[in-house]
This record gives C-alpha cells, sequence and structure tokens, in this order.
C-alpha cells in the first residue's frame, strides 16, 4: 500500500515551508506520529503528521477498509508571545498527538464540528482542554490521494482545531458547533489567543 506521509509532509511544506522544530511520538499498537511546528511571524502552527496514514473507520462497521474511509491531519495555530514571554505552548505537541491517534486508538472518526476534550490543559495553564474541529480547505488545500496515487483513496484533509475553554465546550454541547462559531465572529473572538478567556454566553440581545 502506498505510504502517504510524504506526500502530506510536501503539501505542508508547500504551504508553510519548513518546520522549525518536529517531535515524533508513539503510541503501543500504533503508527508514530510526528507534530511539526512552523513559525510565521508571531503566530506558531502546529501540524500532526501520520494521522493520514491510516483511513478512519466506522466505530460501527464490523470490518475496516484499508484503503477508504476519511483521512485528517490535525492544524492549530496560536499567536507565541513577545521575547518568549507567552505560554509555553509547545507543550501541546503530546496532547495533539493523542488527539491525532484517537481513530487508530479509540475508532474515532474526526469530523468538522466534533468537539476533542483532552482531559488536561493544551500546555501548561491553558485555559483551554478541548477543542473544536473546524472546516479544512483554508490554510492548507486537500491532498487528493486518488489523483496521486490512483487508487480509490478519501483526500487527505488538515482540519483546523479550535481551542476551548469548558464553559464554551458545555455551551456547545447544547447549543451546537455553528452557534458557537456564530458567537465567536459576532464578537471577534481572537481564536488565536492562547490566554483569551471564555467567549460572552448569555444573551447578546439584538
Amino acid at each position: 500500500m502506498a505510504d502517504v506521509t510524504p506526500l502530506v509532509e510536501a503539501r505542508l511544506r508547500v504551504a508553510f515551508g519548513e518546520p522549525d522544530a518536529r517531535a515524533a511520538i508513539t503510541f503501543l499498537g500504533v503508527e508514530r506520529i510526528e507534530v511539526l511546528r512552523y513559525s510565521d511571524g508571531d503566530l506558531r502552527r502546529y501540524v500532526t503528521l501520520g494521522m493520514s496514514a491510516q483511513p478512519m473507520a466506522d466505530p460501527l462497521a464490523t470490518m475496516a477498509d484499508a484503503v477508504r474511509g476519511p483521512r485528517a491531519e490535525l492544524l492549530v495555530t496560536v499567536r507565541a508571545g513577545r521575547g518568549g514571554a507567552g505560554p509555553d505552548t509547545d507543550k501541546i505537541l503530546r496532547p495533539l498527538a493523542v488527539l491525532a491517534a484517537s481513530p487508530q486508538v479509540e475508532g474515532v472518526v474526526v469530523a468538522p464540528g466534533n468537539s476533542l476534550e483532552v482531559g488536561e490543559p493544551l500546555w501548561p495553564g491553558a485555559p483551554f482542554s478541548a477543542v473544536l474541529v473546524a472546516e479544512g480547505g483554508g490554510l492548507v488545500e486537500d491532498l487528493a490521494l486518488a489523483e496521486v496515487l490512483g487508487e480509490p483513496m478519501d483526500p487527505v484533509r488538515f482540519l483546523p482545531l479550535l481551542p476551548m475553554t469548558p464553559n464554551e465546550a458545555a455551551w456547545k454541547r447544547v447549543h451546537g458547533a455553528a452557534a458557537l462559531q456564530e458567537r465567536w465572529l459576532k464578537l471577534g473572538t481572537d481564536l488565536r489567543d492562547p490566554a483569551r478567556g471564555s467567549v460572552r454566553l448569555d444573551d447578546l440581545g439584538g
């Protein structure tokens, strides 16, 4: 079977250039997951590499398809503190790798609109322990594997993860992903701010 990981890394290189740091994390019984860091001015982008090596399988399916099925990599963007004075967001590497391994470990199919719970702060002192999966295609174009490899494979999607505070995660469970994203947009929330507080969740009126 074709190895899609080099193709994914090449697509990331086109989008972001060369990573300035990378770490590999292994889990028992799971293919190796890497997390690449790209710096762009005051922004830090953390992207998984290896999650898309296998298609995600429907947990209710009786047999997993080794070729067909959705494939994805995960991406988080945060602002870095000036002069390195901000939070140590590099510690997101392990939680991000855990989320990337969840399809193989737990049979999770990661898709836009999902909430993913980390169970701990994304980095030390972070006000976020969950993320909302957003639509891909904005920062990194989907990678059409069928066109490149000539096999009936789903494209690799690069899905942004938007950090949520516990209050936002609870509100999203009741009102849905679209409502939370609309509220963020209406209030001009800087979703890249690693120290932001919870968005206002009471009735905005008008």
